[in-house]
């Protein structure tokens, strides 16, 4: 059930940030986007991103912040693009949107709802410069495997949301989600593979604090960066 009218979240997970580390409410509002409902289907529309942050600096969607490590450092580091982060928990959204206020990053909201949902139904096609999926749930039990987030569904709404040579960037600690992940856009032709690697060290770009956990424990993380080459194909796969 959501946690709020304008939230269709899952409430599970508030616990993990204690709520004495948030700010106010009232302060965070500004860094939560207010995210469509499903059961309002009738009255979707595509979000407006000139709206939303009041400029026309490329967007760049992030599924699946956590904690937020990653959005507040590449927040911080390219004050010359927006992003948007989104979250099932309703704790971890005003937690990182805690992040991002106190550190005054006008240039990143925060939405409490379900990634594939919000991108198959209220992206505007060929609106987003890249997506950025890091370590997703893997949900390792086989009757579990269809919450995965990274579906063919997906993988063509982001086909369908970026714009020419846009990016797609994925990375995990989990080598058979990678495996998967990457034959699903090796799949669909408008996606180019420009890079994939497997990293075990820290280095000065944005991390996910999943990303610094694993890594720290002497881990491998594999990852891999596509691009979307042509404007001409997929766009059979959009959903409006």
């Amino acid at each position: 059930m959501p946690t709020s009218s304008a939230c269709p979240c899952l409430p599970g997970r508030s616990k993990l940030v204690r709520s004495k580390k948030r700010m106010p409410l009232e302060e965070l509002q500004p860094y939560l986007l207010p995210a469509p409902r499903p059961d309002l289907a009738n009255q979707l529309a595509y979000l407006n991103w000139q709206v939303i942050f009041g400029n026309e600096h490329p967007i760049e969607i992030e599924v699946g912040f956590g904690k937020g490590g990653w959005l507040v450092a590449a927040a911080e580091q390219r004050g010359d693009v927006n992003f948007l982060g989104i979250e099932v928990m309703r704790g971890l959204q005003l937690y990182a949107a805690t992040r991002l206020a106190t550190r005054g990053l006008t240039n990143a909201r925060v939405a409490c709802t379900d990634a594939k949902w919000l991108l198959a139904n209220c992206v505007a096609t060929h609106s987003v410069a890249a997506v950025h999926v890091y370590f997703p749930d893997p949900w390792w039990k086989a009757r579990h495997k269809k919450r995965r987030v990274f579906t063919d569904e997906f993988a063509a709404s982001v086909e369908r949301v970026l714009i020419p040579n846009g990016k797609l960037y994925i990375a995990t600690d989990v080598e058979e989600y990678f495996g998967v992940m990457t034959d699903l856009v090796a799949a669909r032709p408008a996606f180019h593979e420009i890079s994939r690697c497997i990293d075990n060290e820290m280095n000065d770009a944005p991390m996910t604090n999943f990303e610094r956990k694993a890594i720290e424990k002497g881990g491998s993380v594999w990852r891999a960066e596509y691009e979307r080459v042509s404007s001409s194909v997929g766009l059979e796969y959009s959903t409006h």
